[in-house]
Formats: C-alpha cells, structure tokens, sequence
C-alpha cells in the first residue's frame, strides 16, 4: 500500500461519498475505487459498506481508517515542521473554526501575531461545527482549531480561552426587553432562532434548559450567531445567544439583549491533537489570541 492509497482511503471515510471524495481531491471517482480496491486486495477484507446513500467503513475499515488519520496526520505536521526550519522565521499557521469567529475573537490578534512574525501566512479554513473541526484536525489538515469545547474531549486536547454569559436577544419593543434578566422560565414554550440541532452549542443550551425543566421549540435554524442577532433584531423572533461587546454598541439600537444569570457561560477555546506537538508559530498565535481575549472573559 501507498501513503496516496491510505491518503485516499481517509477521504472517503471522512465525506462517506466515493464521488464526494473524488471531488475534493480533484480526480475521478474511478481512480478513487482503484485506491480503495488496492488495500483491500492486500488486506484481504472488504473495507467499505455501500449504502444507499454512500460508503462507512466495515469494522476492518474503521481500524485502518483511524490508524491512517493518526499517521498521515503525525507525517503532514512533520513535513510541514521541517519546511519551517528550512524557511527560519517563516512557515505557516492553519486554523480551523466558523465562519464569524476571526471577527469576533481574532480581529486584534490576527494583526499583533503578522507585526511579530511578518514572514509567516495565517490559513483559515472555515467548518459548520466542532465535528468538522475534529475531523480537520484528526486528518492533519490544520494546525488549530477554535470550538465551543465539548465536555469530553475524544482524540483532541481542548484549552478553554472565553467563558460567555447568554442573554436573550430581542428588539427593543418586545415586552421581555423591559425585563432586567430572564428565567429559565421565561423560555418555556418560546420560539426560538438556534443553531443546527447538531452544534456543541446548541446540545449544550438545549441541555441546560432541559435541566431547568425548560422546553422551548427552535422553529428557525442558522449556522451563526450573526445571522440569529440579525433576526432577532428585524423582529423575526428571540434567539438566545452568548453575550459579546460588540452586539450591545451604538451600532444595534433595535437589539437588545437580556441576561440569563441562571444558565452556565459558554466555552469557546482552542482544540488540537496533541500540545506537545504544535509548532511554535502556531503555538504563538493560539498564546496571541487568548492574550487579545482577556477582554472578552478570556482566562
């Protein structure tokens, strides 16, 4: 077998699609077989299941899979180690998180972190959930990953950064506006503007509500708090969401929002394979962060 076989093979696992795969790697989806046919021949087991709507790995194609990703990832972060050392002060520093999250936490450190290492390239690639973070940083795809951190941790290491309160986000007419803070009770029954059923966020507010006896039904769904605010703020309904500076300035007289003391703050923070293994650009920029994040409930 070859690293391009098993390169191949950690693919399909991760998009479940041989043309999904093919797609992202940028060949044919018959090429795509061929790798996956080679290491079955040679192992002698069938590592795909076909389904209707795609591939998972057989048992034998879950350990191959997951003993790939932990060395192609060991390899990738070697290469690229070297190519740092070859290049001095240089190399590169390749983060993954959602899609507001630079605005929000890393618009400051962004521009501290090029002015003390003007050689070095900043990668942002953006996922819809933690999941699509894990996986990036399980397939040595990135370096960082910014998440709400999850209670376990699985394969990754996880350092919380910010700790933020939630508020109930509302327009300045609505009736709760008047209202100091909210209760839990306050919610039971609303409507609410949420994330993706499947975010850490979400699970981790539904749960909380849950122990607080609270059931209250998301009727709208986004993929990020921006667009929840901006249609809370348009009337089109509440949306509770972790509190930051910038959503109480002058620049949002319709919004408000009304603290929810009951419910636990929220952690964001950085996630990686190991600590031990990051590079030191790398580390320097996860340190720049939480330095700028101070502000913000950073610890």
């Amino acid at each position: 077998m070859t690293l391009d076989d098993l390169r191949v093979f950690a693919m399909v696992c991760r998009t479940g699609s041989l043309s999904a795969a093919a797609r992202d790697l940028g060949c044919t989806q018959s090429a795509v077989s061929q790798h996956v046919k080679r290491l079955e021949r040679e192992l002698g087991l069938s590592l795909l299941e076909r389904h209707p709507r795609g591939v998972a790995p057989t048992p034998a194609g879950r350990l191959l899979h997951a003993a790939a990703t932990e060395g192609l990832g060991r390899i990738d972060q070697a290469v690229r180690r070297i190519e740092e050392l070859a290049r001095a002060e240089g190399g590169s520093v390749r983060v993954t998180t959602g899609a507001t999250t630079v605005r929000h936490f890393m618009a400051a450190a962004v521009v501290d972190f090029r002015r003390r290492f003007p050689r070095a390239s900043l990668e942002f690639q953006t996922e819809t959930s933690s999941r699509g973070c894990f996986d990036a940083l399980a397939a040595g795809a990135v370096d960082l990953a910014w998440i709400t951190l999850r209670r376990e941790g699985g394969a990754v290491e996880q350092r919380p950064v910010v700790h933020l309160p939630w508020s109930l986000a509302v327009t300045a007419g609505d009736p709760l506006a008047a209202k100091p803070f909210i209760e839990p009770a306050d919610l039971q029954d609303a409507r609410l503007i949420g994330l993706p059923e499947n975010s850490t966020a979400r699970t981790q507010l539904g749960s909380w509500l849950a122990e607080s006896g609270i059931r209250p039904i998301f009727d709208t769904s986004v993929t990020d708090w921006d667009t929840a605010i901006l249609l809370a703020e348009l009337g089109l309904g509440h949306a509770v969401v972790p509190t930051l500076p910038e959503w109480t300035d002058r620049s949002h007289p319709d919004l408000r929002l009304i603290p929810i003391p009951a419910l636990p703050p929220l952690t964001a923070g950085w996630a990686v394979r190991r600590w031990d293994a990051v590079s030191p650009l790398a580390r320097a920029f996860a340190d720049t962060v939480a330095h700028h994040c101070v502000g913000l409930g950073g610890q």
